[in-house]
């Protein structure tokens, strides 16, 4: 099953966020985990869902920040988060996770969905082509403290 997460998640969704920080080889700390809790529950420009387990087990979630931009008079979604538990993956949740934010998308009349993942996530890689255009971009950052 999956749907919009909500504050009664908040133990499960922290153990797996851990575990995909962990993945991403990136530590943060408990005030920033808690006040993206508070976004993902209570903005109106992020969402987080969740797949579940017919045992109510959280086996994933992926989160999205809706926002404008200067190509369209629509909103477009990043994906910026997504999460599959070890012993739940390659069992169509990704990609489950993923359609649910084109119908969230086309509900609330977005433009596009985008996200991007790391050169060397082969894998995930193989879904995204089945379900998005791979695009010839690359990614700079700077961090500004």
């Amino acid at each position: 099953m999956i749907r919009l997460l909500c504050e009664e998640d908040y133990p499960q969704w922290l153990s797996l966020w851990q575990d995909y920080l962990t993945f991403n080889h990136q530590t943060l700390a408990l005030s920033i985990t808690q006040h993206t809790w508070k976004n993902l529950t209570q903005s109106e420009a992020l969402k987080a869902w969740g797949a579940f387990s017919n045992t109510g087990e959280l086996l994933a979630f992926i989160h999205i920040v809706k926002h404008p931009h200067t190509w369209s008079d629509r909103h477009c979604i990043y994906i910026e988060d997504l999460f599959v538990v070890a012993s739940a993956r390659r069992q169509g949740i990704a990609r489950q996770l993923i359609e649910t934010v084109y119908a969230y998308a086309k509900e609330h009349q977005c433009h596009r969905v985008y996200w991007v993942t790391g050169a060397n996530n082969i894998q995930a890689q193989g879904l995204y082509s089945t379900l998005a255009t791979k695009m010839d971009m690359i990614q700079y950052r700077k961090v500004v403290e």
